[in-house]
Parts: C-alpha cells; structure tokens; sequence
C-alpha cells in the first residue's frame, strides 16, 4: 500500500477520508435503510424500493441529493432520539463493526502517527456517521446535518449537503473556521462523486475505486490503493 510512512513526519497536514466503500467495505447510509426495514420501522416496499433506486442513482453520479435527503430523514423526525439511539447502537453492533476495513484503521493509524489532521468527510448524515468516526478515533468529521428542533429531528438539512461540489463547499468552511489550508492534504475516496474535491487536493487517493474514479485516476496518474486486501 503505497501511503506515507510512520516516519515520514517533515510535512504534517491534513489527511481526508471518504467513509462508504472507502474506510466501510459498505454504503453505511444504504445500511441503515435496511437496518431499519429488518426493524420494521419503515415501509417494507415503498421504502425498499427507494433506498435501491438511490443507492443506483449515487453510484451511476445521478443522486437527487435533495429528493434523496427528504426520504433518508423521514425515520429520523418520525422516532424519538431514545428509540434512535437504541436502534443505531444495534446497527453499529451488527451492520458497522464487521465492515471496518482493518487496512483501513491501519492507514488511519499510519496518518496519526505522522501526526496529521484526520477528518472524516461524507455524504451521509451525522446521525450515522457520528458513532462511526468516534469509533474510528476520528474527532473531525463533515456530514450532512439533519436539523433538530425541541430535541427531535425535523427531516430537514441544516446548511448544505456534503456531496460532490458540496463537499468542497463544505470543507472550504471548515478551513476557514480553523485559519487552516489544504497544503499538503491528503484525500482517500471510491466514489467518481468526489472528484470535486479529489482534483483540489495535493494527494489525491482512490481506494477501491469505482470504474469512472479508477478511469480517470489511471489518467491522471493518482494512487490507487486497495484496502479489501
């Protein structure tokens, strides 16, 4: 695996990661609807359907973000935070834990050794993927915020989503806040739906790289790496 050594310290800085199919051997998002269908929390065919055809429409680069987000974070408005919480912890337990890549913690544990800034960035929503990088030893993470009104989600978006140039927009403001550059910075992704962020990025990585990605990753003469070995 061609990644920064341990001792290759002289130039700490920022290393991102894509979470889906890059440091998850699984699409956590896609994961949770059918957690959720296995619950019997959601419609077991109109619901079914839809996470699919969304989950096709990510893959082929065609997502409605928007029409997407209005399905994903129904469940989230329509249960208490007691229930949730109880449910994601199942989730974590037996749809998370066993599609931790360990080539993916040992890349994260080579970036912090280095003394990097790790920051997870994502297109899924906080409430999945929150768990997932403190789990992961990651304290900073990009994801899409869902709303919270008198201590329930509402199904709405607080700002902008974290996907494809969003991730971009996104990413730019927490630099901002953090007086901080991408000098140097490191970004690990699967998803041609990161190019956005892949092509302003000095260490461009695609991991297990979707046809398109590894296509132009080929081209551009970007690392490829595995982490399924």
């Amino acid at each position: 695996m061609d990644i920064p050594n341990a001792e290759d310290t002289q130039v700490v800085s920022l290393a991102i990661f894509d979470l889906d199919n890059t440091l998850l051997s699984i699409d956590s998002d896609h994961a949770w609807g059918e957690f959720l269908l296995e619950q019997g929390a959601v419609d077991p065919v109109a619901y079914r359907e839809a996470n699919d055809r969304f989950k096709r429409d990510y893959d082929a680069g065609q997502l409605d973000m928007n029409a997407f987000l209005e399905v994903a974070l129904k469940p989230l408005a329509e249960n208490s935070m007691e229930q949730l919480a109880a449910w994601h912890q199942q989730f974590m337990a037996s749809k998370i834990e066993p599609n931790i890549l360990p080539s993916a913690e040992e890349l994260i544990a080579r970036h912090r050794s280095r003394g990097d800034t790790l920051l997870i960035i994502t297109a899924t929503n906080r409430f999945i993927t929150g768990p997932i990088a403190e789990r992961l030893g990651i304290d900073e993470l990009i994801a899409v915020e869902p709303e919270i009104d008198n201590g329930r989600y509402t199904g709405r978006v607080n700002g902008v989503p974290s996907f494809q140039q969003g991730k971009v927009t996104r990413l730019e403001q927490w630099l901002e806040n953090r007086d901080d550059s991408l000098e140097g910075a490191w970004f690990y992704s699967d998803s041609h739906n990161d190019l956005p962020l892949l092509e302003l990025v000095d260490h461009p990585v695609a991991v297990d790289p979707d046809s398109h990605l590894r296509q132009v990753a080929e081209s551009r003469g970007w690392k490829i790496i595995s982490l399924r070995d």
